[in-house]
C-alpha cells in the first residue's frame, strides 16, 4: 500500500459519507426506450432527429470520423466554417469560432481575453468551466454575488487594473434563473470591461432559440462575447465562441484550448450546423419546450424558470440520493444535483424539459418526485 492509495481510498469514504460519490452507469436499452427522460439536456430532440443523423453521416462520409489535426494547422475544414456561419445568422452575432467543446470555448475565452494585469469578475453561479478558466487565466479573480449589480458595480468602481472581464450565465444551469443581461451590458459599457455570457442554457431556449443576447438586443454589442455548447438545445457535440471579427481573430490566435486541441469532429459540426437551420425553420420547438417546463414546474410545486431547468430542493445529498434512484426504478430519468455541482450547498432534483416529451407525462412524474419528497420530508 502506498500513500496514493491511502489517499483514494480516504477520498472515497468521505464521498460515499457525504452522499457525493458519483458513477456513470450506461442506461440499458429497455430503460431508454421506457423512460420519461427528464434528465438529459436535449432539450429540443433534436439529437435523434434524423436530419442531423443524415447530416453527420454525410459529413463522415466526405470528410471521414476525425479532423485529424489541430484547426490551425490543417484541421478546418468547410464544415467548420457553415458551423460558423449558421450559429452567426441563428444568434445575430457578427462572428463565431468552433471549440471542440463548450468546456474549451469557455476556458478559451476567459483565458485569452484576460490575462496578468487584469481583473476577472465573476458571478458567484457560473459553471465551473468559466471557475477553472478563471483559475488558469492569471489575472486577479473576484466573485460577486449572485446577479447583484450593486457589488459588481463597486467592484468595477474601484478596480485597478485597466481591462476587466465580467463573467456570467445568461440562464443558469442549476436554479434556472436568468442574468440582468441589460443591466449587466450597461454596466460593463460604462467601466470599459466585457461580458462573458455563458449561453449553454440559453441557446436554443430563450429569445426564440437564439439565445438570451439575442432577446436582450445586445447581439450586436462588441463589449459582449457569448460562449455556446452545442451539446444540449443542438443535439450534437462541441462549443463555439460568438464575438465581433476582431475578438476572432484574436482567439484563434492566443486561445490555447483551440490551438493545440484537434478541430470539433465533422460529423457534430454537420449536424449542429443542421440544427442551427432547424431551430429558425421550426420556432414549435420551443414552444412545446416551454409547455413541458410549464408543466414540470406546476406539478412539482416550484416557480417556473427562465429557461428549460425546473429544480426541487431536498433536505440533503443523501436523500437526493435515494429519490433519483427511486424514481430511476420508476421509470423516470432526473438529474441528482449535490455538492459541489450546487452553487449554494443546496441539493436538488433537476427535471429538464425537454420538447418531445408529453406535457401530461412530464407533469405525472414530477408531481410523483414531489409526492416522494414530502414523504421522506425531504422538501
Amino acid at each position: 500500500m502506498n500513500s496514493l492509495d491511502d489517499w483514494l481510498r480516504a477520498a472515497k469514504r468521505d464521498r460515499v459519507a457525504g452522499a457525493t460519490q458519483r458513477s456513470a452507469v450506461p442506461l440499458s436499452a429497455e430503460l431508454r426506450a421506457a423512460a420519461v427522460d427528464l434528465a438529459s439536456n436535449d432539450y429540443l430532440g433534436l439529437a435523434v432527429d434524423p436530419r442531423l443523423k443524415a447530416a453527420a453521416v454525410a459529413a463522415i462520409e466526405e470528410y471521414g470520423c476525425s479532423a485529424r489535426a489541430s484547426p490551425v494547422v490543417v484541421g478546418t475544414l468547410p464544415v467548420h466554417r457553415a458551423l460558423e456561419a449558421g450559429l452567426c445568422i441563428l444568434t445575430g452575432r457578427q462572428s463565431a469560432l468552433v471549440f471542440s467543446s463548450g468546456y474549451l470555448a469557455n476556458l478559451g475565452a476567459l483565458t485569452a481575453l484576460s490575462g496578468p494585469g487584469s481583473l476577472v469578475l465573476s458571478d458567484a453561479h457560473v459553471h465551473a468551466s468559466l471557475i477553472d478558466a478563471a483559475r488558469l487565466s492569471r489575472a486577479r479573480v473576484q466573485v460577486f454575488r449572485h446577479s447583484d449589480l450593486a457589488e459588481l458595480e463597486n467592484r468595477l468602481r474601484q478596480r485597478s487594473e485597466v481591462r476587466a472581464v465580467v463573467v456570467v450565465e445568461s440562464v443558469y444551469s442549476v436554479l434556472g434563473d436568468a442574468a440582468p443581461l441589460a443591466e449587466l451590458s450597461q454596466l460593463c459599457q460604462a467601466y470599459d470591461a466585457t461580458l462573458l455570457v455563458d449561453e449553454a442554457h440559453g441557446l436554443g431556449v430563450t429569445g426564440l432559440g437564439r439565445g438570451s443576447v439575442a432577446a436582450a438586443g445586445l447581439a450586436a454589442a462588441r463589449h459582449v462575447v457569448s460562449t455556446v455548447t452545442l451539446s444540449k438545445s443542438l443535439g450534437a457535440q462541441g462549443g463555439a465562441v460568438l464575438a465581433s471579427a476582431q475578438i476572432r481573430d484574436h482567439l484563434l490566435n492566443q486561445a490555447r484550448s483551440f490551438i493545440f486541441d484537434t478541430a470539433l469532429a465533422p460529423a457534430a459540426a454537420a449536424a449542429a450546423a443542421e440544427a442551427c437551420r432547424i431551430i429558425l425553420a421550426e420556432p414549435e420547438r420551443v414552444q412545446q419546450l416551454f409547455q413541458v417546463a410549464s408543466a414540470l414546474a406546476a406539478a412539482a410545486g416550484v416557480p417556473q424558470s427562465a429557461g428549460a431547468v425546473q429544480s426541487l430542493p431536498v433536505a440533503s445529498a443523501e436523500q437526493a440520493q435515494i429519490l433519483a434512484e427511486r424514481l430511476r426504478a420508476a421509470a423516470v430519468l432526473v438529474g441528482c444535483f449535490r455538492p459541489p455541482s450546487v452553487p449554494d450547498g443546496i441539493s436538488r432534483l433537476r427535471f429538464t424539459a425537454r420538447a418531445t416529451v408529453q406535457p401530461e407525462a412530464a407533469a405525472a412524474a414530477a408531481a410523483m418526485a414531489a409526492r416522494w419528497a414530502r414523504q421522506e420530508g425531504a422538501a
